[in-house]
């Protein structure tokens, strides 16, 4: 009998101020800054977004971190996969995961994706400005990173498949060499007396292979390019037009009803790898992009439900432990991209979740007294 879909969700931990952030952006930022002042930019359109049960926390606080993971354990959600940024030594916005790691609190699986690129003003328009760039200094440089992580690896709630904790990168292609550099990470890992380490490379082309770049497999999380001819073109509101008129920039706007089905890979690809599908249950990142960004018009609970499905139909014939699902985010507030409640739809997406597992398990026992009364 086949497990449950295994649900792993990306976790952004930029809601606590570090000093770097108050050079760049002003002190105190955090990711509510631009949360808090996102306005509306055409008709109908749902800005801003207000947390309701978690409020605007700051991940600093235990409690809220705890409150975080029961939420996800209760709706079904398996692991957290934190966003991990690492620039040639030096972390940024470690402090979240550090506790949790240190604490052993909350009890909850854990994963880490390496974030490896540059930080750059390319979502609002400043695409030269560079904040800190991500640079690849060598061999000496991945032995630290791995040093650095292994009290993770080795944590009894990191997520593993066969064995091996996942580790992702969000940029594969960009790391020079990758293969030498993923067979040194697994030798490391093997001789501090894990079974290996199980490589996931973030790539938008769903052809791109990840074993020929010593990857074990991959994710494409298929959000449709900035060029694209808009599914729906609204009229922007006047101030928004007049604010705008030099740059003629107003957001890209789809309707989710029309782009939801274009947001997993096709199961019909040809393909000698294994690709994790990874649902977007809405997506707006105009509080940090204003007129560079792209919406996800009228996305609902209702509406992520059938790309929910979608998804579980694409795992129902792999092996228990690879049967994952990843969700793109958890709390990605800024981008308009997450799971957790808000004022306007509360906890209904992740009822949605919670159901759709309850009904396979409910299948699933169905199944069990039938051939075995």
């Amino acid at each position: 009998m086949k497990s449950t879909p295994r649900l792993i969700a990306f976790y952004l931990p930029q809601y606590h101020p570090i000093k770097e952030n108050d050079e760049w952006w002003g002190k105190g930022f955090t990711e509510w800054t631009n949360v808090a002042k996102a306005k509306p930019l055409f008709p109908n359109h749902y800005q801003p977004h207000i947390p309701s049960d978690l409020g605007f926390y700051d991940l600093r606080v235990p409690e809220t971190r705890t409150h975080q993971a029961d939420l996800a354990k209760q709706h079904g959600v398996e692991s957290f996969c934190y966003y991990h940024y690492w620039f040639a030594g030096k972390e940024l916005l470690e402090r979240p995961f550090k506790e949790v790691l240190q604490t052993g609190e909350p009890d909850f699986g854990f994963c880490i994706c390496w974030a490896n690129q540059t930080w750059s003003g390319i979502w609002h328009g400043c695409p030269d400005r560079i904040l800190i760039e991500q640079t690849y200094p060598g061999e000496e440089d991945h032995r630290k990173h791995f040093d650095s992580l292994l009290p993770a690896f080795l944590d009894k709630r990191y997520t593993r498949i066969d064995g091996m904790p996942i580790f992702i990168i969000f940029r594969p292609q960009e790391i020079p060499d990758s293969r030498k550099t993923t067979d040194l990470w697994r030798k490391m890992a093997v001789d501090a007396g894990l079974k290996g380490l199980y490589f996931i490379g973030i790539h938008e082309n769903p052809y791109w292979n990840p074993q020929d770049h010593g990857y074990d497999a991959s994710i494409t999380p298929k959000l449709p390019p900035r060029n694209r001819p808009w599914i729906s073109r609204r009229q922007p509101i006047k101030w928004l037009k007049q604010k705008y008129e030099e740059s003629r920039g107003i957001p890209k706007i789809y309707e989710y009803k029309n782009i939801y089905p274009e947001l997993l890979v096709n199961s019909d690809i040809n393909r000698n790898f294994i690709n994790y599908p990874c649902i977007i249950p809405n997506w707006d990142n105009t509080p940090r992009s204003g007129a560079y960004g792209m919406v996800f018009h009228e996305s609902s609970p209702s509406l992520f439900r059938l790309h929910f499905k979608e998804a579980l139909k694409l795992t129902q014939n792999a092996a228990n432990d690879n049967r994952l699902i990843f969700i793109k985010a958890w709390n990605e507030w800024a981008e308009g991209n997450y799971l957790e409640p808000d004022m306007r739809f509360g906890l209904e997406y992740l009822e949605v979740i919670r159901d759709e597992l309850s009904e396979i398990q409910r299948f699933q026992y169905q199944l069990i007294t039938l051939f075995d009364p």
